[in-house]
């Protein structure tokens, strides 16, 4: 353990951040979470005597005098330049920044990225799996992966700042806005008795748990330096998401497997992606000796449990799941998820 040093955790009511906060408690840091006070976070973390503040992001003045002297500095809503600005008056002032990015920053060799993957024909192809020299977007349409590439260069541009950038890839964790798992999770509390995906349900679309990013940042705040990392569970398909999410149910559905692109939305999961996305995590392990905390299929047991929990909470409360995660509803227009009329024509059409 590593008794007597200090985290500040900008952002520590989401999910990354609460399980950082979590999970370096448990090491011995002494952690300060700082937020805006939109959301409650994990309550259970008063047990392990971690701390919180609210503070306004674009208050740099009061961002740095918090995070001014601590071992480390945990920025999970880092998301353009100008955060990372405020971040570089902490030159020579912390031991060890650690930022959340994304792997939305890659681009392939035509210039493609995620974000601007509007039909099959945009999406880009990644050699398998992706490591960290993979070229980045450098300017386009303001998207979250060119702020993200901008925010990264801008760091790593600053003298004496210790700064460990992370690159995760789907996250899931409790607590989560993105709540990927709810596509599944919602067709066997609906009782529906099969599930259609697209690509054959080869997709690959590497997850991250928030353990796995707690961990790579309890990793950074002992071993400082000027990096960027992946960070990724196992490599695992729409498939093997799908069983898993079923086997922490207890219920099983049956998967429909069906050639090519989503029709009209059918077949089309969270992770369906028509060529795979998966992330190298071996400079980590190499540079830090990261080993994965669970297997996704073990990690993800955490989720389920969170969201059935929060669910059940709010239904008795007569509060509807949109209601509850309205920036699911946003993110991803989640009701189209649950077409289940449009599948079920699907299905009889072919027989």
């Amino acid at each position: 353990m590593e008794f007597g040093k200090t985290a500040f955790i900008v952002g520590g009511t989401g999910q990354i951040g609460s399980a950082a906060a979590r999970h370096l408690a448990q090491a011995g840091w002494s952690v300060l979470v700082g937020h805006r006070g939109v959301h409650g976070g994990d309550p259970s973390l008063a047990e392990l005597d971690v701390t919180t503040v609210r503070v306004d992001r674009d208050d740099t003045d009061a961002l740095v005098q918090l995070a001014d002297g601590n071992d480390l500095v945990l920025d999970t809503i880092a998301y353009e330049p100008k955060h990372a600005d405020q971040l570089a008056k902490l030159a020579g002032c912390v031991g060890s920044i650690v930022v959340i990015s994304t792997a939305a920053v890659y681009r392939d060799a035509e210039g493609r990225n995620i974000d601007g993957a509007s039909d099959e024909a945009r999406f880009p192809r990644f050699a398998v799996p992706i490591d960290e020299t993979q070229p980045t977007v450098i300017d386009g349409p303001p998207t979250y992966g060119v702020l993200k590439a901008q925010l990264e260069r801008a760091l790593m541009d600053v003298d004496d700042l210790p700064v460990s950038i992370l690159r995760p890839g789907a996250v899931h964790g409790p607590f989560s806005e993105a709540l990927r798992e709810w596509y599944f999770v919602a067709r066997v509390r609906d009782r529906r008795d099969h599930a259609v995906l697209a690509y054959e349900g080869e997709s690959r679309f590497n997850p991250t748990s928030t353990s796995a990013i707690a961990e790579v940042t309890r990793l950074c705040g002992e071993q400082p330096g000027k990096r960027v990392l992946n960070v990724a569970d196992d490599d695992v398909s729409v498939t093997d998401i799908a069983r898993a999410v079923f086997d922490a149910m207890g219920h099983e559905l049956e998967l429909i497997p069906v050639p090519g692109a989503p029709d009209h939305g059918v077949g089309s999961t969270p992770w369906s992606t028509p060529t795979p996305v998966v992330l190298s995590t071996a400079r980590a392990r190499d540079e830090l000796g990261f080993v994965l905390p669970a297997p996704y299929h073990r990690s993800v047991r955490d989720d389920i449990e969170w969201i059935v929990d929060v669910v059940d909470g709010a239904k008795r409360r007569q509060i509807s799941w949109r209601e509850l995660f309205p920036h699911l509803v946003l993110r991803y227009g989640a009701d189209a998820w649950f077409d289940y009329a449009a599948e079920d024509a699907f299905l009889s059409s072919r027989g």
